[in-house]
């Protein structure tokens, strides 16, 4: 397992290294006139793989000959690397019914180990290329970030746990992590939408930069490249400009909403034509305040809508925790996107992390913990009101926890519940339709008739005589009796027939 693990880490940090050597590769091919072989093309892969994870580089060959430091690092670029060390991990501890907890920490610890392997290597043959690594930097920083992507991986690996906490850490601390994480996301991402309105207005300024800096398409393309891996480095400082304190754009010059100061020795970057001109701020400027409102607004919400319920002192507790971890957050990602691009006027550049982090707990700590006491308030009334007219809604019963805690413990933990009819001791018979009563029929009594004379039953009707099928004359056919007066008469003795 341990073998797996080495080498998935040392996968993960040979796929990065491949990524960012396929553009650089591809540019230096491209290029009418390249200033090196390909030695010099791979040396500038190791030295920006390692920038990716922090490594502050040196540049020896300037015009001063002094060496100037880069420590700007592109934040976008940052993302593959950071993401395949964060999957390897993931995938290589995965749990498994015979995997201990020894085991899991040792194959975390193999992961690490394997990737910050080909990350040394890479330190060792950057050493002496055009942008080389700084030995102490790479120190510093690459276990950091090499500790921190893996320590996700397994963290996601075994399931995400919330537990146990320290005794010293809150219990809501779950609940205002991610209401300040929110709160993070609202800057950034209202930063960005001021970076791409700024470049909209500014959009020819940005579009002759790139003729300024290089006059063949190839070189265009790395410039276009180079711009759009500091798009997320822009976002942040203008999050930092909207919280007030702004950035610096070297020794002397910055940008905030109370006034603009530009400095010379700013080369043409696309990216630095959405900097505002020069002079005191407008209304327009004022105008991005809104940004970290809704900040502080995002913040007191989420603070609220959580799962638990609380009285108004915890509420206003998780809220100001969560604005202290949004302003940890905006500071963090600040000393991230900024740093040195130079010497002398070129050596402080971007935000200042501790004026945006205090910028930033200020502003969510000053609108979230109001908005979020208003919005506990107005729960506690409504659910106070639909107590007291009976209603049941499905936070009825943590409403009700809310109001014993404000009571005092005057209160039952839980409301009371409806008490419902006593159910017989026998079950009541359905009853059985009973059928349609009709009132009987009364037939008249009928009053006996008189005697009548009897008639006859049948009434003989004299046969039709055959035809005589000759002029012999046969017997004669007796005819029928005749009949009286109701009743019938009894034939008497039969009579020869005469003789002829």
């Amino acid at each position: 397992m341990l073998i797996d693990c080495s080498l998935r880490g040392a996968v993960a940090a040979g796929v990065g290294l491949g990524s960012i050597a396929v553009l650089v590769m591809a540019e230096w091919i491209s290029s009418p006139y390249p200033d090196s072989g390909p030695g010099g093309a791979l040396h500038v892969v190791a030295g920006l793989w390692l920038l990716a994870h922090g490594t502050e580089l040196t540049r020896p060959d300037t015009l001063s000959g002094v060496p100037a430091p880069v420590g700007v690092v592109p934040l976008l670029l940052s993302v593959l690397p950071i993401w395949l060390l964060y999957r390897a991990a993931r995938d290589c501890l995965e749990p498994a019914e015979d995997r201990s907890a020894e085991s899991v920490r040792g194959g975390l610890w193999a992961v690490a180990g394997g990737y910050l392997l080909v990350a040394g290597v890479a330190v060792l043959y950057d050493a002496d290329g055009p942008l080389a690594a700084g030995p102490l930097s790479a120190a510093l920083h690459l276990p950091v970030v090499v500790a921190g992507a893996a320590g996700a991986g397994a963290w996601t690996a075994a399931g995400r746990p919330r537990g146990p906490l320290p005794g010293w850490v809150p219990g809501d601390v779950w609940d205002a992590a991610r209401a300040a994480a929110v709160g993070v996301a609202v800057l950034v991402g209202g930063g960005a939408l001021l970076v791409g309105g700024a470049l909209v207005w500014h959009a020819g300024a940005a579009q002759s930069a790139f003729p300024q800096l290089t006059g063949v398409w190839s070189g265009r393309f790395a410039v276009l490249l180079l711009a759009l891996a500091l798009v997320p480095n822009a976002a942040v400082w203008a999050a930092a400009y909207a919280l007030g304190p702004g950035f610096s754009l070297g020794a002397g010059a910055a940008a905030s909403p109370f006034a603009v100061t530009t400095n010379p020795a700013l080369p043409h970057f696309p990216l630095l034509a959405a900097v505002p001109a020069e002079g005191r701020g407008t209304w327009l400027g004022w105008a991005v305040a809104l940004v970290p409102l809704v900040a502080g607004a995002a913040v007191g919400w989420f603070s609220v809508r959580t799962e638990h319920d609380r009285g108004l002192r915890d509420t206003a507790a998780v809220a100001a925790l969560a604005a202290v971890g949004c302003g940890a957050g905006a500071g963090l990602l600040a000393a991230l996107a900024g740093g040195p691009l130079g010497t002398g006027g070129l050596a402080e550049f971007g935000p200042v992390w501790w004026s945006t982090g205090a910028a930033a707990l200020a502003w969510t700590a000053g609108v979230g913990v109001p908005l979020a006491l208003g919005l506990r308030w107005w729960r506690f009334v409504r659910g106070t009101k639909e107590v007291a007219a009976g209603g049941e809604t499905e936070e009825r019963e943590h409403r009700w926890r809310a109001l014993k805690e404000a009571s005092g413990g005057l209160m039952v933990l839980f409301p009371p519940k409806p008490v419902a009819d006593p159910e017989p001791l026998i079950p009541a018979l359905e009853p059985i339709p009973a059928a349609p009563v009709t009132a009987p029929v009364v037939e008249p009594v009928q009053e006996p008739k008189p005697e009548t004379e009897l008639k006859p039953e049948t009434e003989l009707k004299p046969e039709p005589e055959p035809e005589a099928a000759s002029p012999t004359p046969g017997p004669a056919e007796a005819e029928p009796p005749p009949t009286g007066t109701g009743e019938q008469a009894e034939p008497g003795p039969a009579q020869d027939p005469p003789q002829p």
